[in-house]
């Protein structure tokens, strides 16, 4: 990295000190609660992994240079500076070992958002040349392409296609005026066409107004798992652009957690407008469904699941009664998690983790602490909402030899749904 490299991002961290971190930082009584919270220190005991630490090139920084105590010692020459050296070591805490889950500010005593503060040390090493190369190509690809994975339309327009021919259903496309517009995440076109299937017969039941957006159609957003608003706001004004063009009431948010996040919201923050349309993810949509009677289901099956809350959508996006709500529909023999809710444990693939491979190793081995939970139930499905979790998961239990089927939500409605006669 160069001087001006890294003069670049010591200016991007001092940018990001904004009046949250500050208190954040005034704040912290150094109790280690957090530690406690997250998956990556208690499955290793590893101290370097308590979240509040994988912020110090931060702390550096705001003490460095906006506190009294801070200027007087770097002023004498006793004040550990930010270097190369140190952010390169610390690409590790900030992009491997945190997946943007929020949980240990659940435990915070101070109330102190870690998370908020990981993405705000993460736009500083994106400046600095210091984010992972694989999440840095994924945003690269999101930018150049439309797509991390460098899917196109052409990708899409075949999945449609096949659809629409096995399943007799019309895939609605660039329609003006519908009252919804779904994304979809990468994951969901390449590996789980299905969810896309699920969409179209539901909404079929329920007689919805919908449409896809061939130009805009990626949920996914890099830039919030790299750390750079700029792209961020990119990727979320295509989306907006699509939604105004073909003015839609409603942009709907697919089974992905950072999708969701960065469109429901971070998105007017990030473009600095509201929307001019409502914003809604899939699970709240099929909610509203259900309890407006649009949508019924049929034969519901005794066997024993239960649900994994994406953090993103559950415990940073409240989305918590809406999963349950739409279980009860499918399944006589539901039960929970120890820790469900908000206070479930990540995947550990969340934030950009599962698309770094520096990150591997560590995810296998956190993701004990998933399996652990998952098995306590007892339940011999799992149910998600999130395709980016669901991978994650399959991975993971496949790493400690688990045999356990997985199912979208979504996709499970729409397999008991009342045929019509």
């Amino acid at each position: 990295m160069t001087g001006a490299t890294l003069e670049r991002g010591l200016n991007a961290f001092k940018e990001q000190v904004d009046a949250p971190v500050a208190a954040f930082f005034s704040s912290c009584v150094n109790c280690g609660m957090c530690a406690e919270a997250c998956l990556f220190y208690t499955e290793t005991g590893d101290p370097k992994y308590t979240p509040i630490r994988k912020l110090e090139p931060l702390r550096r920084v705001w003490e460095q240079e906006y506190t009294v105590l801070g200027k007087l010692k770097k002023m004498l020459g006793l004040a550990r500076p930010v270097t190369d050296e140190l952010l390169q070591e610390w690409q590790e805490l900030l992009y491997d070992s945190c997946t943007l889950c929020g949980r240990c500010a659940m435990v915070c005593p101070v109330g102190n958002d870690i998370s908020y503060m990981v993405r705000k040390a993460r736009e500083g090493m994106v400046a600095s040349g210091n984010s992972p190369a694989d999440v840095r190509s994924a945003a690269e690809r999101a930018v150049r392409i439309g797509s991390p994975m460098g899917l196109k339309y052409k990708a899409l327009a075949a999945q449609i296609k096949r659809i629409e021919t096995e399943s007799g259903i019309k895939i609605p496309l660039d329609v003006e005026g519908a009252d919804y517009m779904p994304l979809l995440s990468s994951m969901e076109i390449i590996n789980f066409p299905e969810y896309i299937e699920a969409l179209a017969r539901i909404f079929r039941q329920a007689k919805v107004s919908w449409t896809l957006c061939s130009e805009a159609f990626e949920a996914t957003n890099t830039g919030i798992q790299i750390g750079s608003s700029d792209i961020a706001r990119e990727l979320v004004q295509r989306i907006v652009d699509g939604a105004e063009k073909l003015r839609v009431k409603c942009v709907i948010a697919p089974e992905c957690g950072h999708a969701y996040t960065s469109i429901r919201w971070e998105g007017p923050n990030l473009i600095g407008r509201p929307f001019p349309f409502k914003v809604l993810h899939i699970l709240e949509l099929l909610d509203e469904l259900r309890a407006s009677g649009r949508i019924k289901t049929e034969n519901l099956s005794n066997e024993r699941m239960t649900f994994h809350d994406p953090c993103s959508i559950v415990r940073k996006g409240g989305v918590i009664d809406s999963p349950r709500e739409l279980m009860a529909m499918v399944s006589t023999n539901f039960v929970e998690m120890q820790d469900h809710g908000k206070w479930n444990w990540c995947c550990g693939g969340g934030g950009g983790v599962s698309a770094n491979t520096n990150a591997e190793a560590l995810r296998l081995k956190v993701f004990k602490r998933k399996k652990d939970q998952i098995e306590q139930t007892g339940a011999t499905k799992l149910i998600t909402a999130c395709a980016n979790c669901r991978l994650v998961i399959e991975e993971g239990l496949e790493e400690y030899h688990v045999e356990l089927p997985l199912e979208g939500l979504t996709e499970l409605v729409a397999q008991h749904l009342v045929e019509d006669k």
